[in-house]
């Protein structure tokens, strides 16, 4: 059985995108998914998204980390899934979608989608780091000399230490450039390595460093390996309410892949 499927990528954060309107694809089949996204056997991804119907919505996004597993949202896999609805003709310039972590509305102007992401109403803030979950969960930590750090140990390390467990977390590393600007770096869960970028993550970020007062702005710029994204948000009370992450999101190519 051959399978089509497309490739997207935002800032490096990269997809196999499946349009399963007609429910095609085996979504329980962790072998399949793990095998698409795998580098060197496969198409090669970050993860896999279906694009599914919706009886309420413009679509239902499904994503999977590339190990195969069903995860929580992913903010990059949900701006690339914007470009490609658009692309197919599901949408035009804007929509509103649902995902594990509820409904999402979305906007796409010349390559660049800005896409709204879940409030967030609550925050630990540790000793040496922060802790929020923005669709998926995040662990926040400031660090120095951030381009020769080691990301993949010391979130490897992180990822399934304490408090985090079996659970796990993503973990991200940011650096102050200016008061408006972070450079980010993520290790991801599921993925089990560092990416090029983590849209869930860079929102983790800038509103960790507005929490702490370590940036007076609510428009950040987030440098990651892969480009730049811009989240902005507002603050309400305790929690911060119209968070939207903004960036490219561009088709790479398309192909079939034999399934058996």
């Amino acid at each position: 059985m051959n399978l089509p499927f497309y490739k997207y990528q935002g800032t490096g954060n990269d997809f196999v995108m499946i349009d399963n309107r007609d429910l095609h694809f085996q979504q329980d089949d962790t072998e399949l998914i793990n095998r698409m996204c795998d580098r060197r056997f496969g198409i090669g991804a970050d993860g896999l998204i279906l694009l599914n119907p919706s009886e309420e919505y413009d679509f239902t996004m499904v994503y999977y980390n590339a190990d195969g597993n069903e995860s929580t949202m992913c903010g990059n896999g949900g701006r690339c899934l914007v470009a490609f609805a658009h692309d197919l003709g599901v949408i035009k310039n804007k929509t509103t979608f649902d995902a594990v972590d509820g409904l999402h509305h979305a906007t796409i102007e010349n390559g660049l989608v800005n896409l709204q992401m879940i409030d967030v109403n609550q925050i630990s803030i540790e000793d040496t780091h922060a802790f929020l979950d923005t669709g998926s969960p995040h662990h926040v930590q400031v660090v120095e000399n951030i381009g020769a750090y080691d990301v993949f140990n010391n979130g490897k390390s992180i990822r399934n230490g304490a408090p985090y467990f079996e659970e796990g977390t993503n973990v991200n590393f940011a650096e102050a450039i200016d008061n408006n600007t972070f450079r980010v770096r993520t290790y991801e869960r599921g993925v089990e390595d560092e990416t090029l970028a983590c849209g869930t993550g860079v929102t983790a970020v800038a509103i960790a460093m507005f929490e702490q007062n370590i940036t007076s702005s609510k428009q950040i710029k987030l440098l990651v390996e892969g480009g730049e994204l811009e989240v902005s948000f507002e603050k309400e009370n305790n929690g911060y309410k119209n968070v939207f992450l903004k960036g490219p999101a561009k088709f790479v190519f398309e192909g079939s892949f034999k399934a058996a």
